[in-house]
């Protein structure tokens, strides 16, 4: 068993060096290499796999009771300082290694037939090998450092793929946007990071919890400072993992090819902030206060994100505002201290959703053989209806996704989410009230996406918009009616059908596996425990209520039309313009922040041209002046020179005699 640790390094390198060689085949032999499409592309989904079947092993031992493995070098030192770099396998690593490396390789599978005409085929494989190669060196991180470099490179793939077909101004804008927002989160951890060692001395996870409560309770560091260092580092996690006031580049992102939206949305980029959160639970919850604050950025981003997503018509904006939601479940659940039920909400929403977004994918792909390459057109749920009929596997996956997110059981968000509830209702009835409120938002707004999608007859683009400019008239790529995806991408919307409907299982309240499994830092093994039957069915009934009462208001309006939107949309027209346009933070940050900083940018350009050009080109001309009137003093004759001294003399003695 230990070769199968002592080679875990392999996992996040074997996809490193498969973008590597394609990388460099795309720099150095571009023409051949980009010819070389499905080679390329096969090369890169081997390596994926091995790290795949390498990390199952490695949970397989972990579950079954291997102790965690850590492996470690020396890899900067300087005095006292000395920071090291290696690996760590331990059952939330392996969990996470799973569950990256699984969503990976079907995306990459789906991507062979999504991406099967484009023209960046080659480069955007490589993209995601490095992609996941990023996420898998962040998971195994033994420490802080090594975690921010690995966080850095998953925000540099995002930004390399959200901004895919830079051509595209909207794509390229998102790419800034994503890029831009993450660097204040990012920033935010740097200081806490730098803080926190400061404080303790470590950047190690489990030393640094230690260290900080030795100083708190010690009376050597004040709570308010720790809480402070704390709630900087949670920074990070808030713009990775889109929560409020950080959330407004995920929407956006969804500019960039759909396999990558999946992967961003379920196993890597929103992920990381998640984990880290895991991660650093050990200094978070000796902090009562920031434990608070994490619970409650949760609950509000989880509602906001609700809220949002019930009038969007894009449908991946849509999925990417569920996503929002559905994050702030699990920040709720880890602020709570529910640590093991908000790792088990993340491992099923990686799959659920990822099946979700690939599933969009193959709605967009059929929806482009009718109405073109506008994602205007081809991505609007308006002009969709009656999918089902024409695209029955990607409809029958999708229903299985809005059951599994809406919490209905026996489908795997159930059991997840009802624990994070269970967990909040102990914890504070008002955040459970409100996040109850959001579950059933979640079904209505999910099964108004199916019903739009795929139920009624198909709607296709009125003949006007057709005629657009921005349409795409290309007789290849039109049909009469859509069209369902080839096996490549309708093989992992079934594949993680599986998953979906059956992973919530492992964590029922009936048996502890998952929680035995994952838990946190401070706890030991869980022991078997009685479940209050009782308790269960009224919390588990009030959700699966609420989110049943969600799904018949979405089929009463969208299947039977009445009551109508439009005339609900009309008779709240102020909040219905609140949700569509996401609550204005857009138009919000437009005004304070990019206007303000372009505001601030010309203040400082007059500074910069009247103030210090100024002083600048006055030193100069004094200097100019200076010179011209001294040449007339320099005539070589040396009497003129004693002159001068003298009287200069003469001058300061008469100065002298007055003073």
């Amino acid at each position: 068993m230990e070769p199968l640790y002592q080679y875990a390094w392999l996992i996040p390198v074997l996809p490193l060096l498969g973008a590597l060689i394609v990388g460099f085949g795309l720099i150095t032999f571009s023409e051949t290499t980009s010819k070389l499409r499905r080679p390329s592309a096969i090369f890169i989904m081997t390596l994926m796999a091995i790290a795949m079947v390498h990390s199952l092993g490695l949970f397989w031992s972990q579950v079954q009771g291997h102790a965690p493995y850590t492996q470690m070098i020396e890899w900067a030192a300087a005095g006292n300082l000395h920071i090291a770099m290696g690996y760590v396998i331990d059952p939330l690593a392996a969990l996470m290694l799973v569950i990256v490396t699984t969503v990976a390789f079907l995306v990459m599978l789906y991507s062979d037939g999504y991406m099967a005409h484009d023209a960046g085929y080659v480069r955007f494989f490589a993209y995601l090998s490095l992609f996941g190669s990023s996420m898998l060196g962040l998971v195994v991180s033994p420490n802080l450092v090594q975690v921010y470099i690995f966080w850095e490179l998953v925000g540099m793939c995002s930004y390399l793929l959200i901004g895919f077909w830079y051509d595209r101004k909207s794509a390229a804008e998102a790419a800034q946007k994503a890029f831009v927002t993450n660097r204040v989160g990012d920033f935010g951890l740097l200081l806490g990071m730098v803080g926190l060692f400061w404080a303790t001395g470590t950047f190690d996870f489990g030393g640094m919890g230690d260290r900080l409560t030795e100083l708190v309770n010690s009376g050597l560091l004040s709570p308010s400072l720790a809480a402070i260092l704390a709630i900087l580092v949670f920074l990070g996690p808030v713009a990775k993992s889109a929560q409020f006031p950080l959330h407004v580049w995920l929407p956006d992102a969804m500019e960039g090819p759909t396999p990558i939206s999946a992967l961003i949305h379920a196993a890597t980029m929103v992920a990381a902030g998640v984990f880290l959160i895991a991660r650093m639970f050990p200094v978070f919850e000796q902090l009562p206060q920031v434990m608070t604050i994490i619970a409650w950025t949760g609950a509000f981003t989880a509602f906001m994100g609700a809220t949002i997503a019930i009038t969007q018509n894009d449908i991946k904006k849509s999925l990417a505002y569920s996503t929002i939601s559905q994050l702030g479940y699990m920040v709720m659940g880890m602020g709570v201290g529910a640590y093991s039920a908000g790792l088990f909400h993340l491992m099923t929403h990686a799959y659920f959703k990822a099946m979700l977004f690939l599933g969009s994918g193959s709605v967009i792909h059929g929806m482009e053989a009718v109405v073109g390459h506008n994602p205007d057109l081809a991505q609007d749920m308006r002009y969709m209806g009656g999918l089902r009929k024409y695209m029955p596997i990607t409809g029958a996956t999708f229903l299985v996704g809005c059951l599994a997110i809406s919490g209905v059981p026996p489908f795997a968000g159930f059991w997840s989410k009802d624990e994070i509830l269970g967990a909040v209702f102990h914890a504070n009835p008002a955040m459970w009230l409100l996040t109850w409120l959001t579950a059933g938002l979640t079904a209505f707004y999910m099964f108004r996406m199916y019903f739009l999608t795929f139920e009624g007859k198909f709607r296709n683009v009125p003949p006007e918009l057709q005629e657009h400019p921005d349409h795409d008239a290309h007789p290849d790529h039109h049909a009469a009616e859509p069209h369902e995806s080839p096996w490549t991408m309708t093989l992992p919307l079934v594949v993680l059908a599986i998953p979906s409907t059956l992973i919530g299982f492992v964590g029922t309240p009936f048996n502890n596996l998952f929680e035995g499994f994952i838990h946190a830092p401070s706890e030991g093994m869980v022991a078997e425990h009685a479940v209050d039957l009782t308790e269960f069915l009224i919390l588990g009934g009030s959700s699966v209520g609420i989110g049943l009462m969600g799904i018949t208001v979405a089929s009463l309006m969208y299947l039977k039309g009445t009551p109508s939107p439009q005339a609900i949309a009309k008779a709240i027209q102020p909040l219905y313009q609140f949700s569509l346009h996401k609550w204005y933070f857009d138009e919000l940050y437009e005004a304070v922040f990019i206007k303000g900083c372009r505001r601030l940018a010309r203040q400082v350009l007059e500074v910069d041209y009247n103030v210090v050009d100024g002083v600048v080109n006055l030193t100069g001309f004094v200097t100019m002046v200076t010179g011209e009137g001294l040449k007339y003093f320099q005539n070589g004759r040396a009497q003129f020179y004693a002159l001068i001294v003298l009287l200069a003399v003469l001058g300061f003695v008469i100065f002298s005699v007055q003073a």
